[in-house]
């Protein structure tokens, strides 16, 4: 298949306690988490020599967006290694507070609500050609993003008037739209704001703000390799009549609360198939679209079957993929500390085993237990996390970027880079612009390189 990249952007969630209190806002943990970056960045904005931007997001917030990557097992990496420098951060941050005499614990979370209900997101971006037809890949696509939470959803204990309910998504009851060029005010599934960070005549950049954060490495690779798979199938216009959600912000919320995959979804249509079943329409399309067009790619074929694995385990027993998804696996930590200790639904305890289950610190977050105990599936290893902590994909755009980051560094030089820009700053000031996301390799690049 024609070669794309793909990119995640995640915001976290921190807090500063001591004894279960807090001793800071979460604005004043987040700005002295940042103090070391402006140390050495001279902004709250930077990009690393792995090719990724760091920087300290709206509602005070750190975020992560990864380099370009190749593949969705690649970004599923590098977002792993995001995940270890923001913690890193965190125990520089903690280490430096305590040296000031402010007693406490820094704790990052990979999660997307808090316990005054906002919500903050982990965004994909996918790159298709400017000449495409954009409207029919994201009016295809909306279906689909509002069914994958039933293997993609990080799982929450909602509350609400009613009691407290185990949802699927963190995202849902958050999202009001399918398609907009809003953010915030008004979330939709995919945001339509043209910023392509490349040659914006050839290039579009399709920003999906819908997804949970993934702590498991599997749920966070599916959910990029099937919704990477219905782009190209859309894109390359094959044979798919996409069914039409009556309202899509009603339908992901009803998906979100209906563990079965079971409940039936409105189409305008007035047909009421299950979550499941519009999954398996998308499924059976991309195999099909994959066996007329691309029947030798051996990573979608491993995509399929995984999809198909999971399609099926999920109609016969959730439970089943315990090892695999995220909301099956902290669903069964709930119910057996619920068991144990004999509480209501809504007991506190029960919402800080929930938030404890997406805690970055590997010594104490629970998802990293029910790694160490081999009891969820791992994609990716320690040492591939730490090749990413440093160094960029090399196929992509952020090769030349880690490059030139890493020359500047070690030469002592003062220079400016964003997506799209390597500049060379001082009296010679000399920039390069990198508008092609799929190329690694530039002589232009290497000049400027070689200037330093």
């Amino acid at each position: 298949m024609r070669r794309r990249v793909i990119g995640l952007e995640t915001e976290y969630g921190v807090s500063f306690t001591l004894g279960g209190q807090r001793r800071l806002s979460t604005d004043e943990v987040a700005r002295h988490m940042f103090r070391h970056v402006v140390a050495w960045g001279r902004s709250s904005s930077v990009f690393l020599e792995n090719g990724a931007r760091l920087y300290l997001d709206v509602g005070a917030h750190p975020e992560y967006a990864t380099p370009e990557c190749a593949t969705p097992l690649e970004a599923v990496v590098h977002e792993r290694a995001g995940d270890r420098i923001v913690h890193d951060l965190a125990v520089r941050t903690g280490e430096a507070l305590a040296a000031e005499g402010i007693r406490g614990e820094v704790r990052v979370f990979r999660n997307n609500t808090d316990s005054a209900g906002n919500s903050y997101g982990s965004h994909e971006n996918y790159l298709v050609d400017r000449a495409g037809d954009f409207g029919r890949i994201t009016s295809g696509l909306v279906p689909f993003l509002v069914t994958r939470q039933v293997f993609a959803g990080a799982g929450k204990l909602l509350r609400g008037p009613g009691g407290t309910e185990y949802v699927l998504s963190q995202r849902a009851e958050h999202v009001w739209e399918g398609v907009s060029s809003a953010t915030t005010r008004s979330r939709p599934l995919i945001n339509t704001r043209d910023e392509p960070h490349a040659d914006a005549e050839r290039f579009r950049r399709l920003h999906v703000i819908v997804g949970d954060s993934n702590m498991s490495d599997y749920a966070c690779w599916l959910r990029l390799a099937t919704t990477d798979l219905v782009v190209r199938m859309l894109e390359e216009r094959a044979a798919f009549a996409a069914p039409e959600l009556a309202d899509p912000a009603v339908a992901i919320r009803d998906v979100s609360r209906d563990l079965s995959g079971r409940g039936p979804v409105r189409l305008t249509s007035g047909r009421t198939p299950t979550a499941l079943d519009v999954q398996e329409l998308y499924l059976v399309a991309v195999e099909r679209f994959v066996a007329a067009r691309h029947p030798d790619d051996e990573l979608a074929e491993h995509a399929l079957g995984e999809w198909r694995f999971v399609l099926a385990a999920l109609r016969e027993d959730p439970m089943r993929l315990e090892r695999q998804l995220d909301w099956v696996a902290k669903l069964r930590l709930l119910e057996a500390y619920r068991a144990r200790h004999d509480l209501p639904a809504d007991d506190p305890r029960l919402a800080l085993v929930d938030l404890a289950y997406h805690d970055l610190d590997p010594r104490r977050g629970l998802h990293h237990l029910l790694v160490r105990e081999g009891r969820m599936q791992r994609l990716v290893d320690d040492a591939a996390v730490a090749d990413a902590m440093e160094h960029p994909p090399r196929r992509t755009r952020a090769a030349l970027r880690g490059r030139f980051l890493a020359a500047a560094r070690r030469a002592g030089r003062d220079v400016t880079v964003d997506w799209v820009h390597l500049k060379l700053n001082e009296q010679a000031q000399r920039t390069v612009l990198c508008k092609d996301p799929l190329v690694w390799q530039d002589e232009r690049v290497d000049r400027l390189i070689d200037a330093l």
